[in-house]
């Protein structure tokens, strides 16, 4: 197999991860995650379910699905250390993707185990999905770096980097906050659903409302916040050259849009697909300012101007 043939399936994973991680929230917006009931890795103690309900399809699909991942995200590792040479950084993308595919389906499985699941509506529920949330950026993230350093983009270089160094690790730490704000909003959504707008928002101002719509109004305030510091570090980015002034386009066309996205979606109350649509956006668009931090800090730092003489 050659370079190119690695990068056609790691681009096919990318594209079945997105999918998956859809999926998963279908499976919690639909409420069934307790499908397949409190047994792990199999479905209500059996391999194949032989009477499943609905929602034993919804959660059993996702199971599935997530298990063809885990052997791809194995299939990428091997192909990665038959490809490439010692200490490629394509090498490192791969054992860094698999481990967070593991991460990823322990806290699965710890969710189901615990009963965080369906109708739960506890802390702790919140916490277990924040953290889910968070390995699924590390995971798209360490697939997106695989795909970058199999294509010979170097290292990372932080020293020396100055403002444009900091403003977008500063919106590589914020944005995976802005998701878990994004997920506790959305369980709220599917736990508590508004009759209207103003009833919702009502509902989020109630000292009798659960704690999940008291929190849900951090997301649109941190959603602004964080576009105006990933849009400020993208504009310090492009003047590093023309590779990282196309990805500081993509990451400012994304954000936009996935702004957009979020208005549409709380003002049609969070349905089901609008909730998936939003997700698959927030994921491409961290994807995409992954990609302009990796672009632009694997150039050599500018050198400083020298002073008059």
């Amino acid at each position: 197999m050659s370079a190119l043939g690695f990068r056609r399936i790691a681009w096919g994973a990318l594209v079945y991860n997105i999918a998956v991680v859809a999926w998963g929230a279908f499976v919690r917006a639909t409420g069934s995650g307790g499908g397949c009931g409190g047994s792990w890795p199999v479905c209500n103690g059996e391999v194949i379910p032989t009477s499943p309900t609905l929602h034993t399809i919804i959660e059993f699909t996702h199971r599935s699905t997530s298990g063809i991942d885990g052997a791809l995200a194995v299939l990428l590792l091997v192909l990665a250390f038959r490809v490439f040479p010692r200490g490629h950084l394509a090498r490192t993308g791969a054992v860094l993707f698999l481990t967070a595919m593991v991460l990823e389906a322990l806290f699965g499985a710890l969710l189901v185990k615990l009963g965080l699941v369906e109708a739960n509506a506890s802390p702790l529920r919140a916490v277990g999905v924040s953290v889910h949330q968070v390995v699924t950026f590390y995971l798209f993230g360490a697939l997106a770096l695989t795909l970058l350093w199999s294509n010979g983009l170097g290292p990372l270089r932080l020293r020396g980097q100055g403002g444009t160094g900091i403003a977008l690790v500063a919106s590589l730490l914020a944005l995976p906050l802005l998701a878990v704000t994004g997920a506790i909003a959305a369980l709220g959504d599917t736990l508590f659903p508004a009759q209207s707008l103003a009833a919702g928002m009502r509902a989020d101002l109630s000292p009798a409302a659960s704690f999940l719509l008291h929190l849900r109004v951090f997301h649109p305030v941190l959603a602004v916040a964080a576009c105006a510091l990933v849009l400020f570090a993208a504009g310090l980015a492009a003047r590093r050259g023309p590779r990282s002034r196309d990805a500081a386009y993509a990451v400012a066309i994304m954000f936009l849009v996935q702004l957009g996205a979020g208005v549409l979606n709380l003002a049609l109350l969070a349905p089901i697909w609008m909730q998936l649509v939003h997700l698959a956006l927030a994921d491409i668009t961290w994807l995409a300012v992954v990609h302009l931090a990796a672009v632009t800090l694997a150039e050599p730092a500018p050198e400083p101007l020298a002073a008059p003489a």
